[in-house]
This record gives C-alpha cells, structure tokens and sequence, in this order.
C-alpha cells in the first residue's frame, strides 16, 4: 500500500506524536512534544489550531465532561472547558517526561513515560483511574510507546520501542487488569505508536522506517503504508466512518540533509479510505 497518502497538516514538528480522532467535534488531536503543542486540526476547515503545553506533553486526550487530559513531563493533568489546568497525578522526576498514551473502554488513561536520555529501564507505564487514583502496571520500560485494545476488549496490544516487538496481554476491561504478557509480533525495527481497527488487526508506525505496517490478529504481517517521511511516530483512524488513517511524524534528529531529502517531515498523513477504525473513549475524569 504505498503512494496513497495526503498531506493533512503541512508542518515543521519537533516530534509530532499521538493523532486521536475526537467525534464529538470531528477533529484530530495531536501533539509535538518538544515545542511543546497541542493541536487540533479540523478536516473540515482545513484549520490547525494549536495550543502551548506548560511544559513537554506525550499526549493529549479528549475528556468526557469537556476539555483534555494531558501526560505531560511532570505527570497527569486536566485541562477543563474553559483552559483551566490542575494535577490529576503528579510523579516529577528528574530527566524523565510522559510519552504515549491511551485510553480504554471504561475510560481509564493508560499513561508511558521514559527518559530524556532513553536510558534502559527509566520508565514505567501506569493505570489511571478517572478519580486520579494511579498504579504503575509495568515497571523498568525503556521507551513506553503505542497502547491499544482488541475490538471486544479481551487483549491490550503494548509496544516499548527498543525491544523490536508489539506485545500482547490478556485484559480485562471491568477491573483494568492485564495478564499472560508474550510476544504478538517482531517488528524488525523500532515500533513507535499503534492502533487497533475494527477487523481486530494492529497498525504500528515504525520509527526510522517511514513505515506503518497492519498486522492480522495473529501477528503476521498483512500490509505496509509507506510515507515520505522516516519518522514515522504513531497513527489513528479518523473521519467520516472512522475509515481514514492518519500519520504523525517528527523531524528530531534529522541532519540539514536529511531535512532537504524529506522536506515533509514532521507533517500529519492522511491515507483515505485505509481500512474501518474503532471509535475512541474520552478519558472519563
């Protein structure tokens, strides 16, 4: 599946990260992490608004009562209808920040963190009640990344990027608890953000590789997005019916060079018309 993507928001972002689709405004969130920004872009109006961060923020999902939650550097955050900002959770810790994260069916935030340094083992992933009450699931991740969930909700697909695999857990949805961690699929590269869509197939951006790649519920590997962009971050369904997938990237590291081969790095894809998505949970704190 190559050639087939649009420019959906032409940018410049540091590290462009985890896209979600919100229906209740029909727009996309998205996040550059170092600048730091949130963003909403409208496909409708072809306007991209954004929003300054207090500091660097992993990812930005929508609320059900109004406004965001936000994994931000220092820990989890709300922000209310009308822009104000208070602490759900707060975990500060020195060269650490919030990466990746996600949202389950009971709409519980799933929130990753790891170095700035990307240090092995400097990170964690945590269970975010909508009361703020917070628990760390795993312990020791290097770079805590896409967080995903099976159509019926029976499995939690999980990726920590320097390992090279997607794993897969048993969950269960009722008490927010994950067993029987293994292996769903080796990825032969640096898996970054991922989805889930309606056919139960896993979506995972390849960081390094410009690549998001769809792999059956059985971890083989079904079909390949390329995007002129390496670094490719994470990817969502979106639109009208959830059909569409978009694509965030990043230009940190990238040499002037590298910047002159691929001058839309940093951009937001969208490629048409890809497959049928699954509709996200707002946050319900």
């Amino acid at each position: 599946m190559t050639d087939r993507f649009e420019i959906a928001v032409r940018a410049e972002a540091t590290l462009g990260e985890g896209p979600t689709w919100d229906a209740r405004t029909s727009t996309l969130l998205w996040v550059d992490i170092l600048a730091p920004e949130i963003h909403r872009w409208s496909p409708s109006t072809g306007v991209n608004e954004t929003m300054t961060a207090p500091m660097d923020v992993g990812a930005a999902k929508p609320r059900a009562g109004g406004g965001l939650v936000l994994n931000l550097r220092d820990g989890i955050a709300i922000v209310d209808s009308a822009g104000e900002q208070r602490w759900l959770v707060y975990w500060a810790r020195d060269g650490v920040r919030g990466n990746d994260a996600g949202v389950d069916a009971a709409g519980r935030l799933w929130a990753g963190t790891m170095r700035y340094d990307t240090a092995e083992g400097g990170g964690w992933l945590a269970r975010v009640e909508p009361n703020g009450k917070a628990s760390t699931v795993l312990e020791k991740v290097s770079i805590s990344n896409g967080i995903g969930w099976s159509p019926d909700n029976t499995r939690m697909y999980y990726a920590d990027t320097p390992t090279g695999l997607i794993e897969v857990f048993d969950y269960d949805v009722d008490s927010g608890t994950v067993s029987s961690r293994r292996p769903f699929a080796d990825v032969d590269g640096s898996p970054d953000g991922l989805c889930v869509d309606a056919d139960g197939c896993v979506w995972v951006a390849l960081w390094g590789d410009g690549q998001v790649r769809r792999y059956t519920p059985d971890g083989k590997l079904l079909s390949t997005v390329i995007v002129p962009a390496r670094n490719t971050t994470a990817c969502c369904f979106g639109g009208d019916g959830l059909t569409d997938l978009y694509i965030t990237t990043a230009r940190v590291g990238m040499t002037e060079t590298d910047l002159k081969r691929e001058p839309l790095s940093g951009s937001v894809f969208v490629i048409p018309n890809a497959g049928s998505g699954l509709p996200s949970t707002a946050f319900a704190g």
